[in-house]
C-alpha cells in the first residue's frame, strides 16, 4: 500500500465481510472507526474497556475510558446497530499501569502512561479478546497509519501532525502491527468530524480528552500520594555542587526540566530540576545549561524496523509534543542501546520514551533509562 502524503485520503478500511473488533473509547475517533467499518460492509463488534472504577469515573469529563464515555459508546453501537461489549479490566489496568505510574515517580521518573497503557491493556488484552472473538484485524482511533513494506507491516506517522500518535504506539509488536488497522492515519480531524456528522453520531462534537483518564484534574501528585505515601516524605534542594539551597515537600512535586514550585529565593539566575535523587530524596537544580543531553541510553527496547545495533542516523522524539532531532543508534557489547544527539537536546528526562523514525516510519525505542549531560560528553 502506498503512502499519501496529503490529509483526507481514503481511510484504510478492512474488506467488505470482515470481522472487525473495534476499540470503542466513547469518543469521536473510535465511533467514526465503527461507522465506517459498518457503512464498509464490515461484521463490526464494539468492545469497550472499562479501565478504573465505574462510580468514580461517572463524575470524570475530558478524559477517555471514563464512566460517561461508556455510554457514549453504547450508544453510537446501538445507532450502528453492531454488538457492543463492555469489559472490566481494572485489576489489570491498575497493575499494569497506575501502580507503575506510581512506581516511576517514586523511583525519580517521569512516566508516560499512555504507552503502557497501548503496550499492555489495550494491544496485548484487547487484542487477545479480538482473537477470541474470530475478528480479522482490531481497528482503533490512533492518528496513525499503516503500510506494508518489504518484509511486512510499518508504522508511519499521521498524516495530521496536529493529531499523530505514532510517538504513543512505538512499543507495538510486530504481530501486533500485522493485525491491527488504523483507519483515520490518513485523514485530519475535522475530517473526521465531518464524517462523524455524516454518519449522525451524537458524539460529533465532544471534545477530546485532555488529562491522563485516571488522574482526576491533572493532580498526578495525589494519585501517587494515595498509593504511595512515602513519595510525601521531605528532602534538600542542592545545586551541582551538593550545597544545600532549600527543601521540598516530596519528590512527586518535581520532573526533570521544572522551573516553577521550587519555591527558592535570592538566586543570581533562574535554576531548573536536573536530576531527582530518590535515594537520598534530593532534588538537584542548576542552569538550563545543565539541561543539555549528548547522549542516553535506552531500557525495554522495542524495534519494529531494521536492527540499529550496528549504527544508523535517525531522527528521535524524546517527548510527545518535541520536534524530532537528528540522532546515531549503537548498540554495545552487553546489549545496551544508546542514542547520541547530533546537538545537545533538551527536556530529557529518565522514564519518558525516545521514540525513534525514519522519515515518517516509526522504527522503535524505548525508555529513557539514563542520559550523558553535554557539560560532561567527550
Amino acid at each position: 500500500m502506498m503512502l499519501l502524503d496529503t490529509p483526507n485520503a481514503l481511510p484504510e478500511l478492512p474488506p467488505r465481510g470482515s470481522r472487525v473488533v473495534v476499540a470503542m473509547s466513547g469518543g469521536v475517533d473510535s465511533s467514526v472507526v465503527a461507522a465506517l467499518c459498518a457503512e464498509a460492509g464490515c461484521e463490526t463488534i464494539g468492545v469497550t474497556l472499562q479501565l478504573y472504577d465505574h462510580g468514580a469515573a461517572l463524575a470524570r469529563k475530558g478524559a477517555c475510558c471514563a464512566g460517561s464515555d461508556i455510554h457514549d459508546a453504547r450508544r453510537v453501537a446501538d445507532r450502528l446497530g453492531i454488538a457492543h461489549y463492555v469489559l472490566d479490566y481494572e485489576s489489570a489496568f491498575a497493575d499494569s499501569v497506575i501502580e507503575d505510574f506510581a512506581d516511576s515517580y517514586l523511583s525519580g521518573r517521569t512516566p508516560v502512561p499512555c504507552v503502557r497503557c497501548n503496550q499492555t491493556v489495550k494491544f496485548r488484552d484487547l487484542l487477545g479478546v479480538a482473537r477470541d472473538l474470530g475478528a480479522d484485524c482490531l481497528a482503533t482511533g490512533h492518528y496513525v497509519r499503516r503500510a506494508m513494506g518489504h518484509v511486512g507491516a510499518e508504522l508511519h506517522r499521521g498524516i495530521d501532525p496536529g493529531k499523530d500518535q505514532s510517538y504513543f504506539l512505538y512499543a507495538t509488536t510486530q504481530t501486533q502491527l500485522d493485525y491491527l488497522r488504523f483507519p483515520l492515519g490518513g485523514i485530519d480531524k475535522r475530517a473526521v468530524r465531518e464524517h462523524a456528522t455524516r454518519l449522525g453520531l451524537g458524539v460529533a462534537a465532544k471534545p477530546d480528552s485532555q488529562d491522563i483518564c485516571f488522574v482526576p484534574n491533572g493532580d498526578y501528585a495525589a494519585v501517587v500520594r494515595k498509593l504511595r505515601p512515602e513519595a510525601d516524605a521531605p528532602g534538600d534542594i542542592v545545586d551541582l555542587s551538593g550545597n544545600v539551597l532549600g527543601r521540598h515537600a516530596g519528590l512527586i512535586n518535581f520532573t526533570v526540566g521544572q522551573r516553577r514550585g521550587l519555591e527558592l529565593g535570592g538566586l543570581a539566575s533562574p535554576v531548573y530540576v536536573v536530576r531527582i535523587e530518590p535515594e537520598t530524596r534530593r532534588v538537584v537544580v542548576g542552569p538550563r545549561a545543565a539541561l543539555a543531553v549528548a547522549a542516553l541510553t535506552l531500557d525495554e527496547p522495542n524495534w519494529i524496523g531494521p536492527d540499529l545495533g550496528a549504527g544508523r542516523d535517525v531522527m528521535v522524539k524524546v517527548r510527545s509534543m518535541a520536534a524530532a532531532a537528528l540522532a546515531r543508534v549503537t548498540r554495545d557489547v552487553a546489549g545496551t542501546f544508546r542514542i547520541d544527539f547530533a546537538t545537545p537536546e533538551f527536556g530529557v528526562a529518565p522514564g519518558q520514551a525516545a521514540v525513534v523514525y525514519d522519515g515518517s516510519r516509526v522504527l522503535g525505542g524505548g525508555w529513557i533509562a539514563t542520559t550523558v549531560a553535554a557539560a560532561t560528553a567527550p
